[in-house]
């Protein structure tokens, strides 16, 4: 349990930060995560799901939850005088749901419901197109949501199951923040959770498979949707702060390379932009753009310009300055609520184990140097295979370059 007190806020946030996701899921599992994430808030032995939104919004609160490859999380939002609603029901539903046969069937379709949204969005659909591929018949690579076959086959006795191995409280860190207080925090969990657990067991992975160079769907879409990624640096490697720094430079905001070059001065994109992911032993880059059919491999020139400029000439002293003043600057300003200060303490304590300060952090990205970004940029764009996954009107062949990585 960690916390942060914010004596002159009027909200509390209390968040459930669990330590598994899609990647601990066998194949005929997939999605388990992602379904549980959606059941636990369906009800549990003394609630149902409509008790369960009424108590929280009836005061003003909200209450929401999330999935990724290596996290589940949960959290409820509620003015401080009502910390003690939101632990009653986080707790409830972490450790005592129901799994009702009706809930768990109903849910089933709203799950269904969203993989048949996310496969009619193609630019949501690209994104996980790029992780399959690039982590092929990998758990990384498959889709949090599950598929529409494991989803349908997974038994009510089967989520019942995956709940009971993985949400146990050593794999589970309750960060909360707000106007409260430590002690208060610890009494009113010890009262309600199921007892003392033994540390949180060792996850063991498989090694991340090697990238496919292509992926094609083909959709009669208005735009075609591009993903060009690389594989890069795991959640704690020490270079991640470079590289943040890095991507902010090459395509994290409207001063980026990418977006000044792809959307400002040749309008081929309206939106372009440059993300990373991390995980425990494996990570990517990877650059967004959708754009005309027919000009798609303009677009992919012009980013592959853009990035062997990145590796030929490094990052000028002007553009790290930029990049780090940004990136601390809105980290300081993103922090400037109850939510927001709860998911910090969660995830450093799950992922990284230690909570450094907001300065600490400021500090971390401050101390990167231009040698700094040019020993990743060379560790991570030099010469490195590239994955490209595309939706839209397109077929396999009109990507040669990428066929053979």
């Amino acid at each position: 349990m960690v916390t942060e007190s914010l004596p002159t806020t009027r909200s509390v946030t209390i968040g459930a930060w669990v330590g598994s996701g899609a990647r601990d899921e066998t194949l005929a599992e997939s999605g388990a995560s992602h379904f549980l994430e959606h059941l636990l808030f369906k009800g549990t032995a003394t609630r149902s799901a409509r008790d369960i939104a009424e108590a929280v919004e009836s005061v003003g609160g909200e209450m929401n939850a999330f999935t990724t490859h290596e996290q589940t999380v949960f959290y409820v939002r509620v003015p401080d005088t009502r910390l003690e609603l939101a632990i009653d029901i986080l707790a409830d539903v972490l450790w005592r749901p129901a799994f009702r046969p009706d809930d768990v069937d109903s849910e089933r379709q709203v799950i269904l419901e969203e993989i048949g949204m996310r496969d009619d969005t193609p630019d949501d659909l690209v994104h996980d197109l790029f992780t399959r591929a690039h982590f092929p018949d990998h758990p990384l690579g498959r889709e949090v949501l599950g598929t529409e076959a494991t989803i349908e086959a997974m038994p009510r006795d089967g989520i019942a199951r995956y709940h009971h191995a993985h949400y146990e409280p050593a794999n589970i860190v309750l960060a909360a923040a707000g106007n409260l207080t430590h002690e208060r925090v610890v009494e009113l969990i010890d009262d309600r959770g199921p007892g003392t657990m033994p540390e949180r067991p060792t996850r063991s992975h498989t090694e991340p498979s090697r990238p496919q160079p292509l992926a094609v769907v083909h959709r009669p879409t208005e735009q075609a949707h591009l993903v060009l990624g690389i594989r890069s640096v795991p959640t704690l490697d020490p270079d991640r702060h470079a590289l943040t720094v890095v991507n902010q430079a090459l395509g994290g905001g409207m001063a980026s390379r990418l977006f000044q070059e792809v959307r400002e001065e040749r309008g081929l994109a309206y939106s372009v932009y440059s993300y990373r992911a991390a995980f425990d032993d494996a990570g990517y880059l990877a650059i967004y753009a959708g754009t005309a059919p027919e000009r798609v491999q303009e677009t992919l020139a012009v980013i592959e310009t853009e990035l062997a400029r990145l590796v030929r000439d490094g990052l000028p002293a002007g553009e790290l300055d930029a990049a780090k003043g940004h990136l601390t600057g809105s980290l300081a300003m993103s922090l400037e609520t109850s939510a927001s200060r709860m998911r910090r303490l969660g995830r450093s304590e799950l992922v990284e184990g230690e909570i450094p300060t907001l300065d600490e952090v400021i500090a971390r990205i401050d101390a990167v140097t231009l040698d700094d970004t040019r020993r990743v940029i060379d560790r991570v764009l030099a010469d490195a295979p590239r994955t490209l996954a595309v939706v839209g009107p397109h077929e396999e062949h009109e990507f040669a370059a990428y066929q053979s990585g």
